[in-house]
This record gives structure tokens, C-alpha cells and sequence, in this order.
């Protein structure tokens, strides 16, 4: 068995060594030959054109790593071999496997764009960029790399990592933050895209070019220290040019932080534990989790009455898009049975997420650049409905969506 991937074996390229006719090639070629000779080409979704698989791939690898995608595509698959299986499926059982890759709003957008394209599209997905970005959770960019690497359609994408590439080999100093300089980046995107590459039919160009460009932001033209005598548009960059090309792109709005803090219940009955499952909006939707207290003097009062043993447990912090979550369990440990009056106590312990809820998760901002709003859009108000409650045995759990600092918390307590 080879040590190492056929990736890993490549000569690196160096700019400077490059021949006078290679600086002479336009930039989509430049992209393509460095692609087919140094880019990643392994991965595997990048050895298939079903629609329902690159989609999914282009889902689970926004804001994540493709280090820990690999595991949870393989499983998706194995689970959901096919759009309308994955469209048949219930909720909860999509929530689960996708449980611990975060951003759950992909999750629910993944479910409902299944749903979509087995109910309205027979089972198959739309063949253009511009039907593909009408489905839910799919934005201009998504669509647009939907397209070109399974249909070989000749239209671009503006992810993050492409915007990078292209404001800084064109020194483009407008703020993208601006619509209508972002506007303006898109038509520029458009006009470098490929024609006919050196005979070869525009769709396998098209792929390779998108996929190309994608590479080069996310390995070489990176935030920080950008390598660019691997890169190359190196003779061609103008931000390279000016000796700071970190300054680009230009991009004056910033991310508002903000910081939160609430107070977690693990009421546990013997080997089992009460969750709830949260309400259809705000963050961790629909997922199953602690019963959430503002305060530990709410929660205390609560408990008062309750047989058991208490215990502060240590705090933890979950960083999410716009805010830092400052967490902290109080346990307690449940003695004798559990009446029925005092089960009903308990099941009220659904509503204390309400007031949490109402304040929605961010809208993400995906590896293409695609805002995808909806239940998690900032500036809905939505009411949310009490949740539910429930027993669970540690083995119930892999069975649920649970967050992943809420899995690890329970699976380092709970008994087998």
C-alpha cells in the first residue's frame, strides 16, 4: 500500500521556474493545467457527476473541514444512498447522523431541498444553476458549482475562497461588503470563465477550472502568508505586485460578536437523563438537549423541591457564528421514584427553552459565500412552540440529533 496519495506525490509547483509560455496562457487556463497537475483530484465526490452526491459534498463542506466531512458523507450514503431515500427519511433520523458537524440549519435546508426536488423534480435534480438555486438551502454559488462539475454549465461561483483569488490577482480594492461591488466581482467572475480549453469538450474545462479554483484559495491563496511562488497567476497578480496582497479582498463590515450565558439541568434518574428537544427555531433547532435556564438562581428554584444530590458542574464555552455561549450543568442526581405529579413537574421543564429560542442562530454564510436564511434568519421573530421531553438511556443517544458539546458532556458521565 502506498504511503502516500497521488496528491501528496506531486512535485510542487514554483512560479518562478515557469516557462515564458506558460505566463502567456490567459488566467482559466492558467487554473486548469495547474489543477489537472497539482490540485486535488482524490476526494470522492470529485469522481462522480450525480448531482445528489456533489450537492451533498457541497452542503457538508461548508464552514467544515474536509478532514472531518469524509466520515459523515461515507455514512450519509451508506444511510442515504439516494435523493428520495434521504427525502423519505424522518427528521430526527437525519439530525442524528449529522449530529457533532455543527451548523444545523444545513441539516434542515439538506432534509427540505430533498423533499423538494423528490416531490416537484420526479426524483431529479435541476439541470441549470439558475433551477438549482430556486431549491432550498442552495445559493447562487452552491448552484453554480452543482452545475459545473455535474451538467458542465458555463457560469461561476464566488465562494470565499475564490473571492480571495480574484480580488487579489486583479488588485481589486472596492469593498465587497457593498452589494454593488460584489455585484461587480460576479460579473468580473463571469468574464474569466473558460471557453474550449486546448480542444477539450467546455464541460470537462468547466469542472476542472471550478474545482481549480477552489483549490487554489483553500491551499495556496490562504488568509494569511498566501504562497505565492506556488501559485499560478503569479506573474499575472497585481496584489501580489503591490508586496501585500493579504490586503485583499477589501471588506469593511464586520462580524458583531456578542457574548451569551445560561445556566444547563442534567437531571438524571438512575442510568437515564431528561432532555428536551428544542423548539423549530433559534439555535440547535429541533435537536435534543439539556433543559436551558437563564439563570442558576431560576434553575435552583425549579429543582427546589426535588429528592437528589446537586453538583455545579464545571463550565464550558461553544463558540458559535456571532456570539461566544458561556454554558454551565448543574446535575442533579434523582433519589427514589419518580411520582406521577412530580413527572409532570418534570415534563414542564420543556417550556424553560422558550424565551432561549427566541433568539434565532445566524444565517450562515457557506463556503460559496450564499447567505441561507429561513428558520435561522436574525431578523425573523418567531414564536416557537414548547418542546418535548424525554427519558434517555446512553444508548438511546446516537439514535437523536444532540449538539456536539452536549454529546460530549453526556458521554463522558453517563454509564454504558
Amino acid at each position: 500500500m502506498d504511503l502516500f496519495s497521488a496528491d501528496e506525490l506531486r512535485p510542487p509547483f514554483i512560479a518562478r521556474e515557469a516557462t515564458p509560455e506558460w505566463n502567456a496562457l490567459p488566467f482559466a487556463e492558467r487554473v486548469i493545467a495547474w489543477q489537472r497537475s497539482h490540485g486535488r483530484s482524490g476526494l470522492p465526490w470529485q469522481l462522480t457527476r450525480d448531482p445528489y452526491r456533489v450537492w451533498l459534498s457541497e452542503i457538508m463542506l461548508q464552514q467544515t473541514q474536509v478532514t472531518t466531512v469524509l466520515g459523515y458523507y461515507d455514512r450519509f450514503l451508506q444511510r442515504f444512498p439516494s435523493v428520495v431515500a434521504l427525502a423519505n427519511a424522518p427528521s430526527e433520523e437525519v439530525l442524528a447522523l449529522w449530529s457533532g458537524l455543527g451548523y444545523y440549519a444545513r441539516a434542515r435546508n439538506l432534509h427540505k431541498c430533498a423533499q423538494t426536488v423528490a416531490t416537484e423534480h420526479g426524483g431529479e435534480f435541476p439541470r441549470s444553476a439558475e433551477q438549482l438555486a430556486e431549491l432550498p438551502g442552495i445559493g447562487r454559488s452552491t448552484a453554480a458549482a452543482i452545475a459545473a462539475f455535474c451538467f458542465g454549465e458555463r457560469v461561476a461561483i464566488l465562494d470565499g475562497n475564490v473571492k480571495r483569488v480574484l480580488t487579489r490577482v486583479l488588485a481589486y480594492d472596492r469593498d465587497i461588503a457593498q452589494a454593488a461591488s460584489e455585484k461587480a466581482l460576479w460579473a468580473i467572475a463571469s468574464d474569466l470563465l473558460p471557453n474550449v480549453h486546448a480542444g477539450e469538450p467546455l464541460h470537462a474545462a468547466m469542472s476542472t477550472y471550478t474545482q481549480g479554483l477552489m483549490d487554489l484559495g483553500a491551499t495556496v491563496c490562504t488568509i494569511r502568508k498566501p504562497a505565492c511562488d506556488a501559485c499560478p497567476a503569479n506573474a499575472m497578480c497585481q496584489g501580489r505586485a503591490t508586496g501585500t496582497p493579504e490586503k485583499f479582498p477589501v471588506k469593511t463590515r464586520k462580524l458583531k460578536r456578542s457574548k451569551r450565558a445560561n445556566v444547563l439541568l442534567w437531571l438524571q434518574l438512575k442510568d437515564r437523563v431528561w432532555l428536551v428537544r428544542r423548539a423549530d427555531s433559534g439555535v440547535w433547532a429541533q435537536l435534543w438537549s439539556l433543559p436551558e435556564f437563564d439563570t442558576a438562581v431560576a434553575l435552583e428554584r425549579a429543582v427546589e423541591s426535588w429528592p437528589g444530590t446537586l453538583e455545579w458542574m464545571a463550565p464550558f464555552k461553544h463558540v458559535l457564528t456571532h456570539f461566544d455561549w458561556m454554558l454551565q450543568p448543574l446535575k442533579l442526581q434523582w433519589h427514589g421514584a419518580v411520582s406521577d405529579e412530580q413527572q409532570r413537574e418534570i415534563a414542564r421543564l420543556g417550556a424553560v427553552n422558550v424565551a432561549a429560542a427566541a433568539v434565532s442562530e445566524p444565517g450562515e454564510a457557506d463556503v460559496h459565500g450564499d447567505v441561507e436564511t429561513g428558520d435561522d434568519d436574525p431578523e425573523q421573530s418567531v414564536a416557537p412552540a414548547l418542546t418535548q421531553g424525554r427519558w434517555f438511556a446512553r444508548a438511546d443517544l446516537d439514535g437523536v440529533g444532540i449538539p456536539s458539546p452536549i454529546r460530549k458532556l453526556l458521554d463522558a458521565a453517563l454509564p454504558d
